[in-house]
This record gives structure tokens, C-alpha cells and sequence, in this order.
């Protein structure tokens, strides 16, 4: 990113008539609408689940459930009333399967029956459903008749009245959503036969009863969830006599290999002792349990399966992206490292040689637009040069003084440009024209420089080749939490990817604060363009284009005011972000060019679009589905995982701030930096990239000065102590 520029005054209000503002209503509908399924896909995979048929233990008290149930048949009507119950026909066989459909064993099971001309009664599970709809809808299809089982498969004796509604009515919705039908059978998850029934389970019967609900319960278990052996279940399945039997055997919840090939034999054996076989409604003489739903149901329902079924395909891709993010993120980590390593030796070694030889005197130029409350500071640090400096203000129609200000001080050596507000562009290609050295050295009005700062940052001219050179900007105001992560941000983030992108020879920034340029260079370009708000990305990018190289001097120490406000580090951040954008737009031909241009386009460039732009624009997403892992998954895993890239990001830390010669003091927010500034980085990108999409046009922003900045001593007479002798907080 760029670093400081001037805006003009009247530049707020048209930016808030021209900044679009509908994007964050669709990001808001976008954020909630994804919380909204992803809650929904928790709670219905992750809250229960199907599990095996004894798992609840030892049932309760059974005082208020009546006697006539307790010894009645498995079908059960009219709880909340009169109750009363129905049984089978005698030689009557109800088969009914629970927990399905499966994808693998309910087709089984279903060829099965169709091969022996049986009908069956499938009692679903909703998340099943949503998972399978083209299962139900073949079960109605081939004749067999449905019942819900629950959504989720909770025990629905032990859920609040309320849940216990969502739990049918949600898989109502769904039966209707996938096959268009709906139906008054219940069988509740856990249940067996009516003498098994407890206060708590009659309570559920009543509940459903009054949603317009039968209960089936059974009347004899294959136990097939056992898996005890195809010989075991076909002997639990059996009647013992004539008498009709509800066979309960399941569909899904495992493997359920042993389960078709016992029905296999099961049916024939059963035809041939002459029973026959009946769905539930059927064998007790229930009048069409199973109806059409209604346009208003089929349309909810199919809502209901579409909503889930986004949530389940949103999980599968966030789980990607978010290891995919965190594999790019680590490996990023790894390069970076690396890259910081062998360019600090490389500087090392070059330092005792060659760039120890340019000598030639320096212009700096010093653009400038109401900055009287640090002007001072930093033409008096420019001043105190150990480099012979001419130094060029350019007053760009401030309208606080600043060039009155800068010609009372008399400085030698010191001149003053007035001109008509232009913007920062113009007023650097005035100082370009106005110099009359071929070095050229560029800084904000905000920025003081240490006395060795010009020598050392024109010493990599030494090289031919070299058309630029970043210096190594630093935070001055870094007392509170949001200047320190300012500064945490400036030496890990900034610093560390210049020495990569300096290895890589693919430089996209040489920052305003702190620059030094050939001004054969600049003017062979046409000076500084005003096309797009981070004109120095825009400088830097061009250079590298015309074949020359742009490198990263750290020794060359500049001091820069950071904003001390989030409002004012959000204008700035989103000016710095929206005019890189639209520099990585202007030379997108870079990725196609050979040479230096080609290392810009396809090294550079897409560093820039992968870790400024593709990564904080999933990070909203990322942050949510962290949130759902701490719900609805291992939250131990989750936290582990934010811990070892906090760790990750804490040794990153440490070495760049020991390449720096900085303290490590204010790594100890760095957690606290997750949870604000992170987020305020990303919504950054977010705007800036729906301006762009938009065709909006940002303007020349002003950014606000504290006055923070001091001269370094030997600036003049009037000695002030330097800026982090007054400044640093430790």
C-alpha cells in the first residue's frame, strides 16, 4: 500500500455524494443471510444425530399414561383426548424403516421390496431428507407410504415443548419440500413398544397429537441396529403366531448390509407361512395418512431443502477456503521469512562495498498542503543531513499558512513553490521540475527524517540499474493500542513484504513518506501520473515497466504520523487501498510482458491481488464460520488453530521487529489487533472494491495532523529532541 498524500478541502462532501453505499446493505443481507444457514445447517447436523436405539438409557415414571395404551396397540391416536389405539390384522406384516434415507441402503432395501411386491412405511429423517430428496421421492413413487421421524433425531422426550415443534414441523416441511406430500405419521426416535412408554413420552404423544399427528410405535424390533448377524435379525423379526406385527428395522445409521440381505429371505419366508405384507395405514384400516401438500407447504418446503442445502455446500466451501487460506497463509509466512533472511545479508554485505560511493548532492521535494502542525519538524530534519540536501516546499495552495510559515523560518538552502491547489501529482512534478539534481528524493509533509536518511537511501544509485528506492517508514505516534498496531503493521507487514518483493525484483510501492528516484527516470515517464489516488504505486509500477529496478533500503529511516483515529485510519486505508486497485488495473498489461514488467505483473501483481484483495474479502466469511466451528464443532480444535496462526504471526513479529532494531514490546496486542483492526482492514477492501465495480470516483482526501512530529537534534539553533526520544512508549 502507499503511504501519506494531501487531499483537497471541499474533497469530504463529494466523496460522501459519490461513495456507494448499497453494498454494504448487500453485504449485511449476504453476512446474515450465510449466519443464518449456517446456524441452521448446526443445528441440524450437529446438535443430535442418529445414533443407536438404546442410548437414552433408563425411561422414567410411567403414572399418567393410560392403561388402555400402555396395553393397547402400536398405532396411537387421540392422546390429548379420548385416547385410543389401533393393532394390525392378524397374519398382517407392517415393515417399517427408521432413519432413512440413506443413499447407499435405502435404494437396497427399496429394490428389495419392489422385487417381492411389498409396500412398506419409511418413517424419515429430515436432514436425511434435505440431503436425499430424490430418495423420498422415489419412496411415494414406488407406492410405499411415509412417516417423519424427527428432523434432527433428538430424544423428544427430553426437548422443550417448543423444540419439539420445530422438530416436526421442520421435517414436515421438508417431506413436502422434496416430494410434495405430507403425512400424519410420527414415529419418535428412541421409541419401541406402548408398555415402554413414560410420563415424559406421553407427554410428546399428547404435543403431537395436537399438531394432528398418529404415533407408531412397534410391535416387534429386528434390532438390526445391533448388526448381531443376518440369522439374529431374521429370528428377531419373525412372528411368533398369527398375530399382526409392526416390524421396526432401519434403512440408514450404518451399515446396513445385514438388514437387506436378511429381508431378502425375511418376505418370502413370511408369504410362504402365509402372512402378507401392508403399509402402517393399511394394516390398521387408517383412511389416507399420507396427502398432496398444499402449494403454500410444497413451496416452503422446497425454500426449507434449498436453504439447507446451500448451508451444507457453504460449510464444504468455507472448509476449503479456510484451509486453503490457511496452507497460503503459512507458506506465505515460510517465503517471506526466508526473503527477509537472505536480503538483510544481501544489504550487509553490500553496505561495506559498493553503495558506500554516491556522494552527488540531493533534491528533495517536500509537497505540501496544510501541513503547518509538522512542516516545520520536517524541513528541519532535512536540514540536519549528513547528505548535501537542496530542498524544494511545495505549497499546493494550502490555506493554514504553511508556506508563510516554512519562509519565516529563513532556512538556507530551503525554497518555497506556491501554487494553485492541484493535488499532490502536480506539486511533486513541480518540485521535479524546479530540482536541479539528477537524485531526487520524495517525502510528506508529515515525515521527519533522521540525519543519515538521505545518505543512505541514494546509496543503491551505485547501481545502474536501480531507477527507485523505498526507504524503511515508521510510525511516530505510537502510544495507544491503535498506534501500536499501526506499528506492528508497518515492521511486519510492510517492511517484510518489501524485502521480498525486493528479492523478486517486483517493487509495486515505493512509498511517499520516504522515497528516492532518478529524475532522468521520472521525466522519461512524464513525471508523477494523476490517474489514479496512489500516485506513488502508480510511479513505482511504471518504473518497473521501463525495466528498472526498485529496491528496499531499511537503513533509510523516516518518521511518519499514523492516524489516531479509527474514522481517520479508515479514510486513509481506504484511499490507500482504492488507488492501489486501480493502479493493479492500469498495468494489468504487466502480466503478459516479458522482462522487468513481466516480474511486476505476474510475481507482484498477483501477490497483491492474492493477500490485499482475494484473502480480505473471504475473511468475513472465514470469521463466521470460525464462530460456527466454536458452536457447532470442536471448539477445542478451533481455538488450537487460532492459536497456531497467533503464534505463527507472533514469530513473524519477532524477527521482523529484531530486523528492524525495534523493541517487541507492543507484540503483546497483537491478539487484541485480531479482533478490531483485522476486521477493519477487510471491510476496507471491501469498500474499496465495490467503488471500483461501481465506477465511482474517490477524491483527494485531507488526512488530520496531531502535531506529533519533532526535529531531530542539529536541525537548528532551536534544538528539539527527536521524535523517538519523545514518542516510543517503552
Amino acid at each position: 500500500m502507499t503511504d501519506r498524500r494531501h487531499r483537497d478541502a471541499p474533497a469530504r462532501s463529494r466523496t460522501r455524494r459519490t461513495t456507494p453505499r448499497t453494498h454494504w446493505l448487500v453485504l449485511s443481507v449476504l453476512s446474515v443471510t450465510l449466519s443464518t444457514a449456517l446456524l441452521l445447517q448446526g443445528y441440524t447436523h450437529h446438535m443430535f444425530g442418529i445414533t443407536s436405539d438404546a442410548v437414552t438409557g433408563a425411561r422414567g415414571r410411567s403414572e399418567v399414561v393410560p392403561a388402555q395404551v400402555a396395553h393397547g396397540g402400536p398405532v396411537i391416536a387421540d392422546a390429548a383426548g379420548a385416547a385410543h389405539t389401533a393393532r394390525v390384522e392378524d397374519r398382517t406384516i407392517a415393515l417399517t424403516f427408521d432413519d432413512g434415507p440413506d443413499p447407499v441402503w435405502t435404494p437396497r432395501i427399496l429394490d428389495v421390496l419392489r422385487r417381492n411386491h411389498v409396500h412398506a412405511t419409511f418413517f424419515v429423517v429430515g436432514t436425511q431428507v434435505v440431503a436425499h430428496p430424490e430418495l423420498v421421492r422415489r419412496i411415494v413413487s414406488e407406492g410405499h407410504q411415509i412417516g417423519i421421524h424427527t428432523f434432527t433425531h433428538p430424544d423428544l422426550a427430553r426437548l422443550a415443548p417448543w423444540q419439539r415443534s420445530l422438530e416436526l414441523r421442520e421435517t414436515q416441511l421438508a417431506v413436502a419440500g422434496a416430494a410434495g406430500v405430507t403425512t400424519a405419521l410420527l414415529r419418535p426416535p428412541y421409541s419401541s413398544k406402548p408398555d415402554a412408554l413414560d410420563d415424559a413420552d406421553w407427554s410428546v404423544l399428547k404435543q403431537a397429537d395436537a399438531a394432528g399427528y398418529v404415533t407408531v410405535l412397534s410391535t416387534q424390533d429386528a434390532e438390526d441396529w445391533q448388526r448381531p448377524g443376518v440369522d439374529r435379525i431374521l429370528a428377531n423379526a419373525t412372528p411368533h403366531g398369527h398375530a399382526g406385527q409392526i416390524v421396526l428395522m432401519h434403512d440408514a445409521g450404518g451399515d446396513r448390509s445385514q438388514t437387506v440381505a436378511a429381508l431378502s429371505t425375511l418376505i418370502p419366508r413370511l408369504k410362504a407361512h402365509g402372512f402378507k405384507f401392508a403399509t402402517v395405514g393399511a394394516a390398521v384400516g387408517m383412511a389416507g395418512p399420507v396427502q398432496p401438500a398444499g402449494l403454500g407447504e410444497h413451496l416452503q418446503g422446497m425454500a426449507l431443502v434449498t436453504v439447507l442445502q446451500a448451508g451444507d455446500w457453504a460449510v464444504r466451501l468455507l472448509g476449503v477456503l479456510m484451509y486453503a487460506a490457511g496452507a497460503v497463509s503459512v507458506l506465505r509466512a515460510a517465503v517471506v521469512l526466508v526473503a527477509a533472511r537472505r536480503h538483510r545479508r544481501q544489504r550487509t554485505g553490500r553496505r561495506g562495498g559498493a553503495w558506500e560511493r554516491v556522494n552527488e548532492p540531493v533534491s528533495v521535494i517536500v509537497p505540501a498542503y496544510n501541513e503547518s502542525a509538522g512542516i516545520e519538524a520536517a524541513v528541519r530534519s532535512l536540514l540536519a543531513s549528513d547528505h548535501p540536501v537542496e530542498i524544494i516546499v511545495v505549497d499546493d495552495g494550502s490555506t493554514d499558512g504553511t508556506a508563510d510559515l516554512v519562509e519565516s523560518l529563513r532556512l538556507p538552502g530551503v525554497r518555497v513553490i506556491r501554487q494553485r491547489n492541484a493535488g499532490k501529482p502536480a506539486a511533486l512534478n513541480t518540485g521535479l521540475a524546479a530540482a536541479t539534481c539528477e537524485l531526487v528524493v520524495m517525502v510528506d509533509g508529515d515525515t521527519v527524517f533522521e540525519p543519515g536518511t538521505v545518505r543512505t537511501i541514494v546509496q543503491p544509485f551505485a547501481d545502474p540499474r536501480v531507477g527507485a528506492v523505498s526507504g524503511n517508514a515508521k510510525v511516530v505516534n505510537r502510544g495507544g493500542l491503535l498506534g501500536r498496531w499501526q506499528h506492528i503493521e508497518y515492521v511486519v507487514g510492510f517492511n517484510l513484504d518489501r524485502r521480498l518483493f525486493d528479492l523478486a525484483e517486483c517493487m509495486p510501492t515505493v512509498p511517499g513518506a520516504v522515497g528516492a528516484f532518478r529524475r532522468r527516470a521520472l521525466l522519461a515517464l512524464g513525471g508523477v501520473s494523476d490517474a489514479t489516488l496512489a500516485e506513488d504505486t502508480d510511479l513505482t509500477m511504471a518504473l518497473c515497466r521501463s525495466g528498472w529496478r526498485v529496491v528496499y533500503e531499511e537503513g533509510a529511516v523516516a518518521w511518519t504520523e499514523a492516524p489516531a483515529s479509527l474514522n481517520a485510519l479508515w479514510r486513509q486505508r481506504y484511499r490507500w487501498c482504492y488507488g492501489t486497485l486501480q493502479a493493479m488495473w492500469k498495468h494489468r498489461g504487466a502480466l503478459v510482458q516479458r522482462g522487468a514488467a513481466g516480474k511486476l505483473g505476474r510475481r507482484g501483481l498477483v501477490y497483491l491481488l492474492l493477500f490485499q484483495v482475494l484473502l480480505p474479502l473471504l475473511a468475513p466469511a472465514v470469521d463466521i464460520f470460525a464462530v460456527y466451528g466454536l458452536l457447532f464443532l470442536d471448539p477445542v480444535r478451533i481455538i488450537g488453530l487460532w492459536l497456531a496462526f497467533l503464534l505463527l504471526q507472533l514469530l513473524m513479529g519477532l524477527y521482523a521487529f529484531r530486523l528492524d532494531g525495534e523493541r517487541a514490546g507492543p507484540l503483546w496486542s497483537l491478539p487484541l489487533q485480531q479482533f478490531v483492526y483485522r476486521q477493519l482492514m477487510y471491510l476496507v477492501v471491501i469498500q474499496s472494491v465495490f467503488t471500483a465495480l461501481s465506477g465511482s470516483r474517490l477524491r483527494w482526501q485531507r488526512m488530520e495532523r496531531y502535531g506529533s512530529l519533532r526535529a531531530p537534534k542539529g536541525a537548528s539553533p532551536l534544538q528539539q529532541p527527536t521524535p523517538y526520544e519523545t514518542t516510543q512508549p517503552y
